[in-house]
């Protein structure tokens, strides 16, 4: 179980009972507003992230090489959607733990991510290989000249 469920709404009710205390309900309302205020903060957020998620095609990335340099441990997934603007390739299972995406560019290099509890624990950057770009002359064969 993940401690910020409980940490969190008890920190909150300690605030409430804090704001009563010292200033009666006009306190608890005051408190209250701030933590309403807060919750449409991060419900429109994630709105807007998912709305920019929605324009673009699954599992795309603008380059995998820059996502794979700014992700780091523990981050949450609405943050990598956030910086991909694009939902990931599921690949693993339904209610499957871990959760693994992937995200692919242009040039067919992608970023399998690893997510265990809703945060990123490993991520594996893969890029295809690149043919030698060098011709190679062969020993014996006539040169062009003129």
């Amino acid at each position: 179980m993940n401690l910020r469920n409980i940490l969190i709404p008890l920190g909150l009710l300690v605030l409430l009972i804090g704001a009563y205390q010292s200033y009666g309900w006009l306190g608890v309302v005051a408190v209250g507003g701030g933590i309403v205020m807060w919750l449409l903060l991060h419900f429109t957020r994630l709105m807007t992230v998912m709305r920019r998620a929605s324009q673009r095609p699954i599992g795309y990335v603008g380059s995998a090489v820059m996502l794979n340099v700014k992700l780091k441990p523990r981050q949450p997934l609405v943050h990598v959607v956030a910086m991909t603007r694009s939902l990931g390739e599921r690949l693993s299972g339904d209610d499957e733990q871990p959760e693994i995406y992937r995200w692919t560019d242009g040039t067919q290099s992608h970023v399998t991510c690893e997510f265990v509890g809703g945060r990123l624990m490993k991520w594996a950057l893969q890029r295809p290989q690149q043919p030698e770009s060098g011709a190679e002359i062969e020993a014996g064969a006539p040169s062009a000249a003129p």
